[in-house]
């Protein structure tokens, strides 16, 4: 009978272990005394020379499962593996920020060898120093059956108030002189949930988009954050949403 019940469960989507990742884009901006002078995408494609072969392009599986691949504007975005545990998953971000690190000591020795006496930065921030964003996204599977719109009235406004001790701050120039913004994301949200992440930017992706098993589990995807450096604030960022979605 237990058996049987928990097959049952199963099939609603409701299951003992969730599953959940995290994504986060960085920055990359290689400098000369005084002046910038390689572009983004130059840089960029320097600094996945050692993990990705030659014409292969930009994307790859690192050997803990995450991935690393370059996102719009020539952002490095480095995706965790799947994890069922908010400690895990820290430390996979945690990695994910050495072995940017690495890729990029690499790539300014490549550029000194080649007589290029260059500085390569690279910054885990929703902001490049042009000015072009980029983000941090979230992953929870849930069941396809488990009351989507619920889950989001929940989340909702968790999301909206935790960027008080979970944004990663911002100076902006306004015409009406700088001020300071909580969050380094670029402009209002555009909605709470919306299947348009890039065209509405909402909170909440709703775009349907299973990795397994799609009559039984689909993804919550939380389409705005903002990459964090202290574990605290992590695990402060990702701890209700574990909760809520599990």
């Amino acid at each position: 009978m237990a058996v049987a019940r928990r097959s049952a469960e199963t099939q609603r989507g409701y299951v003992d272990r969730r599953i959940f990742g995290l994504a986060s884009a960085y920055s990359v901006t290689c400098v000369f005394p005084g002046q910038r002078r390689l572009p983004p995408d130059e840089v960029a494609r320097d600094l996945f020379r050692r993990v990705v072969p030659e014409g292969q392009g930009s994307d790859v599986l690192l050997r803990n499962g995450a991935r690393l691949h370059v996102d719009v504007a020539s952002h490095p975005e480095y995706a965790t593996p799947e994890c069922d545990s908010v400690l895990d998953l820290i430390a996979h971000d945690k990695a994910g920020e050495r072995i940017l690190e690495q890729l990029g000591v690499d790539a300014q020795g490549r550029l000194r060898e080649a007589g290029i006496a260059a500085d390569v930065y690279l910054f885990k921030n929703s902001t490049d120093p042009a000015g072009k964003s980029s983000g941090c996204r979230e992953s929870y599977q849930v069941g396809s059956h488990s009351g989507f719109g619920r889950l989001a009235d929940m989340l909702i406004p968790f999301l909206v108030t935790r960027q008080v001790i979970c944004g990663a701050g911002k100076v902006l120039q306004t015409p009406r002189g700088t001020v300071y913004s909580l969050s380094q994301g670029p402009g209002p949200i555009g909605r709470g949930v919306s299947p348009a992440r890039i065209r509405s930017r909402p909170l909440i992706s709703t775009r349907h988009e299973p990795r397994a098993g799609g009559q039984v589990f689909r993804r919550l995807h939380v389409a705005v954050s903002d990459p964090n450096m202290s574990e605290t604030t992590v695990l402060v960022k990702l701890g209700r949403p574990t909760w809520c979605c599990a």
